[in-house]
């Protein structure tokens, strides 16, 4: 025991007290949390995000219209917002440079709004809009889980089995690797009948490959650790020692590989529907819509705006929250100090 003599001032002879801090260390997950919340992007993605995928859930009850409900003499109305005097978002339309009230001359009631206008066809595009988002948020989601499932699976299997097995199962990868991505998504989709299930079939089907490259990469170099060996030599089978010690210390990263992935379904999803090999009219998705806008551009320019703008705000925040989950998840981007 050291006696309380030693710890007294040479001057004062006043004892010093030693504090402890008592406040735990956070934990991965909290530090994570804090270091997310610093980034004030992130956060605000986040948040929009939510709102966008909670509307586009909710679409069923918010839309005020049947999507798919024609409705001819009612078509290509331009935005009438109720309170709104802007010329464009008001009811009216430039022709031959003059401002003329829309629905005035199509009989439309003073209390029936088209937020967003109408099609060619007089279909509600707010409704078609929403129903579009929510179908391409479901394939980017199922798209994203069946890519992380079996990427994660895959690249594990390959780097803990080793040897023979690793080597046939990463020749598989190049063979997939070396045929264009478009050309199978085409192919499939070609073979199968045109719909949600063969979108998200076909997007899988090599979607899958970079997730598993990073997986066995990580796994690789995690296996050789000192702990991982150590459960081993203690019996520790492959299964245990992928779900006790490998899985936790990529989670970090698989997740922020599959937000990276989410959008890029998106898009691929809107191009393969916009060239029209994708979802088929009239079902929406924002793939359809932005086929069914361009072909309208110079007339009614709106037609197209709307859907372009709604997957450009999807993409950017997607990524930008993305960006800032791996920031957070990585132990290196700590601050100092």
């Amino acid at each position: 025991m050291i006696s309380d003599e030693l710890f007294q001032f040479k001057v004062t002879g006043k004892k010093t007290e030693i504090v402890e801090d008592s406040k735990p260390s956070p934990t991965f997950l909290q530090d994570a949390v804090r270091r997310l919340s610093k980034n004030k992007g992130a956060v605000v993605s986040m948040i929009i995000l939510g709102i966008i995928i909670l509307i586009a859930f909710l679409a069923p009850v918010i839309a005020p219209y049947n999507p798919n409900t024609q409705n001819i003499p009612h078509a290509n109305l331009p935005p009438r917002i109720p309170g709104i005097t802007i010329n464009g978002l008001n009811g009216s339309s430039k022709l031959q440079g003059q401002w003329f009230d829309r629905y005035e001359l199509a009989n439309v009631p003073a209390d029936q709004n088209y937020l967003f206008g109408t099609d060619e066809f007089g279909r509600d595009i707010l409704s078609r809009a929403l129903y579009g988002t929510r179908i391409s948020l479901t394939i980017a989601f199922l798209a994203a889980i069946l890519d992380l499932t079996i990427g994660v699976f895959y690249g594990l299997t390959s780097a803990l089995k080793g040897g023979r097995t690793d080597n046939l199962m990463q020749r598989i990868l190049e063979i997939l690797t070396g045929i264009p991505n478009l050309v199978l998504v085409v192919l499939m989709l070609l073979i199968f009948k045109p719909g949600i299930l063969s979108i998200i079939f076909a997007l899988t089907i090599s979607s899958w490959i970079p997730m598993a490259r990073i997986v066995r990469g990580q796994t690789l170099r995690i296996k050789n650790l000192e702990y991982v060996q150590a459960a081993k030599a203690l019996g520790a089978s492959q299964v245990h020692n992928a779900i006790s010690h490998i899985l936790p210390n990529i989670a970090g990263m698989v997740v922020v590989r599959a937000m990276f992935s989410i959008p890029s379904a998106i898009f691929f999803e809107t191009f393969l529907s916009f060239i029209g090999v994708g979802m088929k009219i009239p079902n929406a998705s924002l793939g359809t819509l932005l086929n069914s806008g361009y072909k309208m551009f110079r007339i009614h320019p709106y037609q197209m705006w709307i859907p372009s703008i709604i997957l450009c705000i999807i993409m950017l925040a997607f990524n930008l929250f993305a960006d800032g989950l791996r920031d957070a998840l990585d132990p290196k981007m700590k601050e100092q100090g």
